[in-house]
């Protein structure tokens, strides 16, 4: 089988997993291109924008095509950010973090500066790696035609919340999180450190 057809293959395959657990969601999916020079690293990449509904009262940003930049005997990462608004930037995001994976593979627990604050007077300008704990391990195990996809959270963090797990690990994080009753989607959250 010629690559760019188990390619498509698997990206098809997110994106019905995807409509499956957004089932009675608005989905609307675009083909991202990653401009020149980078197009090479995501060839196939899609961003499905999920709108809130029955599973969730905010939008979903989830790849498709990331799966086989990186992938391992038929298993590989996908990637869903949660947003408030439905904004370009979102998929913009997704996007960069999509290419940064091409070439320094992420999982769960790995994080990456963004350079900016995720949305304009956040405090937010890191994206973390986690389990999707919005959406649970229903959404998190995508299963291809040939292997296996997990989908992967993107959560917009601070600095300061960075230093902490570097210093405390990532559970002590984790719990910092749970102890504030931090809500993801909030541009404006304050740091939980």
């Amino acid at each position: 089988m010629f690559e760019s057809e188990r390619r498509q293959r698997a990206r098809a395959s997110v994106e019905a997993h995807v409509r499956g657990f957004f089932t009675r969601h608005a989905i609307t999916v675009n083909d991202y291109d990653l401009g020149p020079g980078r197009r090479e690293a995501v060839p196939d990449l899609r961003i499905l924008t999920v709108s809130p509904g029955p599973r969730a009262d905010s939008w979903a940003y989830i790849t498709a095509g990331c799966w086989s930049t990186v992938e391992t005997d038929g298993h590989g990462l996908e990637f869903v950010l949660t947003a408030p608004v439905r904004d370009e930037r979102f998929a913009e995001l997704l996007a960069m973090t999509a290419y940064y994976h091409a070439s320094h593979p992420l999982d769960v627990e790995h994080s990456l500066p963004i350079g900016e604050p995720w949305l304009p007077g956040s405090h937010c300008d890191h994206l973390l790696i986690s389990l999707p704990y919005l959406h649970g391990p229903e959404l998190e195990n995508c299963p291809l035609p040939d292997g296996h996809a997990r989908i992967l959270w993107v959560l917009p963090v601070t600095g300061a919340e960075m230093a902490y797990r570097r210093e405390h690990g990532h559970e002590a994080l984790e719990q910092l999180f749970d102890k504030h009753a931090m809500v993801p989607t909030d541009p404006g959250r304050p740091s939980v450190v």
